[in-house]
């Protein structure tokens, strides 16, 4: 009986930890819809996503991971500690039991290869750990580089707050090797059965990038090819917010094959936005999505949008700055009497929210599973900001269970 138990304790962690044979992509993208959320906050770090982090660092002035990392000694023991805790088995228990099938999972540059930055490599391995949860639970894989030598936007979201240095000196081919170190690894047939599709760059901005929109597209075509020349693993690119139509003939058969546009909605970085009611943000989302699904001769996925209808997430807009809602946002906000104190904290909603925040993630759901090839949420998680906060919106029955869930046609009345 013992040594029953201790072989097949052997052979599952071998399952786990190793790839299947099994050969071809297990996903038909443009049959199936993706249902997915992201794992956002652990591979790379956002300052509203665990503001723990950032602000357990007296006298360091942090405002994303390239300064966190920076001159600071405690900087690995809390990535460290962090990669272990913020994702877990149980996290892709929870997120299979409500019915998704797909987990994005954001990764910075550096979990591979570090170019001189203040970074801290440690990351990658967690991957493989994420692989072997989703296999235990049946969920599917995709592997979204986030963060790009240089920045390709100067979010915080790219590890790097500031300038966009993309695109200059050899941060291209740099961020090629990149993917070719991770194609090399996920694109590999034996790990078909689970990773279907390997996203090159998460939200270049073209208009600041050196060249331009071209330099984005030339890198999109180079990096679809060093995943091809290891196998038929779907690509995502980014859209680079550009519209739909624009990425017509890029990359679109008979030349290339199994090629998804990722599109990211979100209605809170204007002031316009955040003025909208409730059913303006929904009819919102049904104006929008003609911009970049319609008439477009590839598939699209809207690759990240939340139930935010307010920007009162703390460091959503940068660390240390203010909201639109409550008109403290130094850049775009207007004298108003808004608070965020009753927002971010889902004990504290009363119905009207919580039936508004219902509502609008529903007409989300139902028009991009109308009109483009599925959504992954964002996030799957977070401290302190219950509109980008799935569990906490799931626990609560504002975000509604996926088992047996009937669409409704929100953008046809």
């Amino acid at each position: 009986m013992v040594f029953t138990t201790a072989i097949t304790a052997l052979l599952v962690g071998l399952t786990a930890a190793t790839p299947l044979s099994k050969r071809g992509v297990d996903f038909q993208f443009g049959s199936n819809k993706v249902q997915g959320v992201n794992l956002g906050g652990w591979l790379v770090l956002e300052p509203w996503i665990t503001p723990s982090i950032f602000q357990a660092i007296p006298g360091h002035i942090v405002i994303d991971e390239w300064t966190l990392d920076q001159d600071n000694s405690s900087a690995a023991s809390t990535l460290q500690n962090h990669w272990d805790t913020w994702v877990t088995l149980s996290d892709f228990q929870t997120i299979a039991k409500a019915g998704f099938n797909t987990v994005r999972i954001p990764v910075g540059y550096w979990a591979y290869q570090n170019f001189n930055d203040p970074f801290i490599q440690g990351a990658a391995p967690y991957i493989d750990k994420a692989i072997s949860w989703a296999r235990q639970t049946g969920l599917k894989v995709w592997i979204d580089l986030h963060g790009a030598p240089g920045s390709q936007n100067g979010f915080d979201n790219s590890g790097h707050n500031g300038t966009v240095g993309w695109g200059t000196g050899s941060t291209v081919s740099d961020t090629r090797n990149i993917i070719q170190q991770i194609a090399n690894k996920y694109a590999q047939p034996d790990y078909q059965d689970c990773v279907v599709a390997i996203e090159v760059m998460n939200e270049p901005l073209a208009t600041e990038i050196t060249g331009g929109p071209d330099t984005v597209v030339q890198y999109y075509k180079d990096a679809y090819g060093d995943v091809r020349v290891v196998s038929d693993t779907p690509v995502m690119i980014h859209d680079a917010f550009e519209n739909g139509t624009f990425w017509d003939g890029t990359l679109t058969s008979p030349g290339s094959q199994n090629i998804i546009v990722d599109h990211h909605e979100y209605q809170v970085f204007t002031p316009a936005l955040i003025d909208l009611s409730a059913d303006e943000h929904v009819a919102q989302v049904c104006t929008n999505t003609p911009t970049y699904s319609a008439n477009v001769d590839h598939w699209v996925v809207v690759g990240e949008w939340s139930a935010a209808m307010t920007d009162c997430a703390a460091a959503l807009n940068g660390y240390g700055l203010g909201s639109r809602w409550e008109c403290s946002y130094p850049y775009d906000s207007t004298p108003c009497s808004r608070s965020c104190g009753e927002i971010s904290f889902i004990d504290t909603w009363n119905q009207t929210l919580k039936d508004n925040t219902r509502r609008y993630i529903e007409g989300q759901i139902d028009a991009y599973e109308q009109t483009t090839d599925g959504w992954v949420f964002w996030n799957f998680k977070t401290e302190a900001s219950a509109e980008w906060d799935l569990f906490r919106l799931l626990d609560a029955g504002v975000f509604p269970s996926l088992q047996g869930r009937q669409a409704t046609s929100v953008c046809s009345t």
